[in-house]
Order: C-alpha cells, then structure tokens, then sequence
C-alpha cells in the first residue's frame, strides 16, 4: 500500500482512492465568529475589569498622597449673606455683610472671589475696597485665601419700600463664589510619606503580629472543627438531617446577632458563662472575655501570659466559620468510595488508620483550598473584631488599623498604606502557597 501527499489539493492519495483532509487551524468562518464572540463580551470583560481594578487603583493612588479626611472635598469658597440694621421705612440706613471663609483646613484658594445681585431696593453707598458695583451687580476680588481664612465684607446704604416689603431680602439671589485650588487627590503631588509612618511605627509591628496570630489560629480552628463535624456526620444515624441543618446555625445566621450574642453570654457582670464558672468554683471571680488583654497562666512550673481576648475572639471566628469547611469536607468524603474502607476494615484497619491513610489524604486538596481560601478571608476580617471588642484589649488587626488610620484618626492616606500592606500580604502568600502546596492527585 502506498500513500501519497497531495499539498496542493490537501488530499491523501491511498491505493487510487483520493481522502479529503480536514484543514488546518481555523478557517474564515471561525475568524470572523471568533471577533463577532470577543466584541460581544468585549463591554462584560470591560465592566468585571472596572469593578475588579477601579477600586485596588485608587486604593494605591490614595496611598502615596498626602491626603486627610477633609481633603476628599476641593477647597472651595463658602459665603454666607447677612442684612444687619432694622430699617422701619423709606431711606434708613442697612448693612449687607459677607462672611467669606475658606473650606480647607490647610490648602489655599486662588484668585478667590463672589459675585452676587443687591437685594431689591438695597442703595449702595459705601462699598469695601476689594469690592465693585455695575448697577445693580456687584463683585469681590479676595485674591488668595488661605487655610482656614476667614474674612466680613461689610456694604453699608439705604432701603426702599421695595426692600421694606421683602420678608428675607437677603434671600433674594445667592452668591456665586469662585477660585482655583487644587484638589490633593488629583494633584500631581506623591509621596512615600504614607509608608514611612507606617513602617516606622512599633505598633504597626504589633498589629501585623496580631492579624498573624489570628488569621493562622481563626483559619486552622475553623478547618478542624469542620473536619470534625464532617467526620461525625459522615455516618448515617437518626436525625442526621437536623444535625446537619443545625451545624449550618453560626454561618447563616446575621453576625451582628451572633456577636451580640456572644457579648451578653461572656459578659463578666451578668454572662452566663461567668455565672456558671463562679457557681462552680472554676473561677474565684468573673473573667472580661472580650476586655482582658491577658492573664498568667502556669503550668508545669511556667508562667506565661495568655492573650484572653484575643483567643475569645478567635474561638469566636472558629466557631462562626466552620460550617463552611464542615460542608465542602464532607461533599468530599462521601465522593470517596466505600469499597476502600471496608477493603480497609477486612485488612484490620482501625479507625483512626482509615482515616489518617485513606480519608486524610483524599482530603488533602479540598483542605488545600479551604486553608487559602479562610486565610484570605479571615486575614481580610473587619465585622467580628470590631463588633466583639471595637480592636482593644490586643485584638486590633490591620484592617482594624485601616479603619482607625483612615476614619478615626483622618489620616486616609496612611489607612490607604496599610490597606496596601494587607493586599501584598495576601498577594505573596497566596502566590507561594499555590506554588509549594501539594495537589490532590486529579485536581
């Protein structure tokens, strides 16, 4: 048998038979469909990139500028009219006053000035020097205004009967104020000033020890109660279904409610974890959960201090949280046949050899998964510590810092930093864990 290539008619010539070979890579028709598709979804992939990036931009560009909470507004002029005297009729005497001020702190205005109309039957006589008349219109001239500057335009003259008939002449048209002044947001102004505060800080080392400490604990406390509970109802029994609906509690239910809770159960005046703990002779007086920073602890000869609120507060994340592992843990474990475990227990097998040898490592990758996924997000946590203990008593995390830096304190420039510290953080470690961490066979 004897095959020939015929490159010009793409065909394969086989014992004097001519076969047709598809042709090779995509044809016009696929072109043009593959355009029409991308231009489609062109507007979709746009939108996801704006949402997605817009945000993580001006996060960064807010980080190495200069910027407080009050410069998120541009220095404007504010003007506020005023008619002082009591003119009864025709002829007396009032004043029209501006009170001018400058709405930034510490950024100036140039070229600042107003214009507004007279009231109706207002006569100007004396006019301040920075101010001029053209019938009727009148304008001021205030050259630069700095921060915080504040200045009264006083225009004294005499009132009609027209004016006297106004019930707020003062009312009668608003002042137009105008001025160039540069907003510190959009300036071109950048500094590393921002990243130098926080690094310089010795607390800001203290917190990034803290959010460790918590992310690490909170995630593998989490992980293992969800391994527990699957393990557990990996089983049939009675009631299993309620079980299961009832191990979901923590996770579905409002954390606003659940902290709440919480809060009122471990209170040291009238919790009912303290009251039980003192009735029972465990504690010789009640315990602040949520408000000692620590206590000494010994044993086995050692002292050492135990960060109390810290751990209440991360048992509080593990409980909150493990539903979510108890679910896809046991999805996982009812995937794995069970011809392998009773091959396991006609072999001696004990349980904990099952489980360590055949249910652990079938779990490895789901585990791998929830382990980068719950150390995000609890690395990302703000609600549960804040609504436990505010981010006292040795419980304040970054993105607590983010929020005291920027809204308590201000500053947002430095909350912008740190919350660029948080994202580096979570950028390299999710980087290097997806790089070194072992993957389950299949996945």
């Amino acid at each position: 048998m004897s095959a020939i290539a015929d490159q010009a008619g793409k065909s394969v010539t086989t014992a004097g038979e001519s076969i047709s070979q598809p042709p090779k890579g995509a044809g016009p028709m696929q072109k043009r469909e593959a355009r029409l598709a991308y231009t489609m979804l062109a507007p979709t992939f746009l939108i996801i990139l704006a949402i997605v990036l817009g945000p993580l931009v001006a996060n960064f560009w807010i980080s190495f500028k200069p910027v407080e909470l009050g410069d998120l507004r541009a220095p404007k002029v504010l003007i506020n009219e005023r008619v002082k005297g009591k003119p009864k009729q025709a002829g007396d005497p009032a004043t029209l006053e501006y009170r001018v001020r400058n709405s930034s702190q510490k950024n100036s205005i140039a070229n600042a000035g107003f214009t507004d109309i007279l009231p109706p039957g207002f006569t100007a006589q004396q006019l301040p020097d920075a101010c001029s008349l053209k019938g009727i219109d009148i304008q001021c001239d205030l050259g630069t205004l700095e921060g915080k500057a504040r200045e009264k335009l006083v225009i004294s003259g005499t009132v009609s009967d027209e004016y006297l008939g106004l019930r707020k002449p003062e009312k009668a048209s608003k002042p137009v104020s105008y001025g160039d002044a540069d907003s510190v947001l959009t300036n071109g102004t950048f500094t590393l000033e921002n990243f130098r505060r926080v690094f310089d800080s010795d607390e800001f080392w203290s917190v990034l020890r803290v959010t460790f400490y918590y992310t690490i604990f909170g995630t593998a406390g989490a992980l293992v109660l969800g391994l527990f509970a699957a393990q557990l109802l990996n089983t049939s029994f009675k009631g299993r279904g309620i079980l299961r609906g009832l191990f979901l509690f923590p996770y579905v239910s409002p954390v606003i409610a659940v902290a709440f809770t919480w809060v009122v159960l471990l209170d040291p005046f009238s919790g009912t974890l303290n009251a039980l703990l003192t009735k029972m002779g465990v504690l010789a007086e009640p315990v602040n959960f949520f408000g000692q920073r620590a206590v000494d602890l010994h044993l086995f000869g050692t002292s050492f201090e135990f960060p109390l609120a810290l751990s209440t507060v991360i048992a509080f994340e593990a409980w909150r949280y493990f539903p979510l592992s108890f679910l896809f843990i046991l999805a996982r474990m009812q995937s794995v046949s069970t011809d392998i475990y009773e091959a396991a227990e006609m072999d001696g097998a004990t349980p904990m050899q099952q489980f360590w040898y055949i249910s652990l490592p079938q779990l490895m990758g789901i585990l791998s998964v929830l382990f980068l996924l719950r150390f995000i997000w609890t690395f990302n946590k703000f609600d549960d510590i804040f609504l436990l203990t505010g981010g006292n008593a040795g419980t304040r995390t970054l993105t607590v810092d983010v929020y005291e830096q920027g809204f308590a304190l201000s500053n947002l420039g430095v909350g912008a930093a740190v919350a660029v510290v948080v994202f580096v953080v979570l950028v390299t470690f999710a980087t290097l864990f997806i790089r070194f961490s072992t993957k389950e066979e299949g996945l």
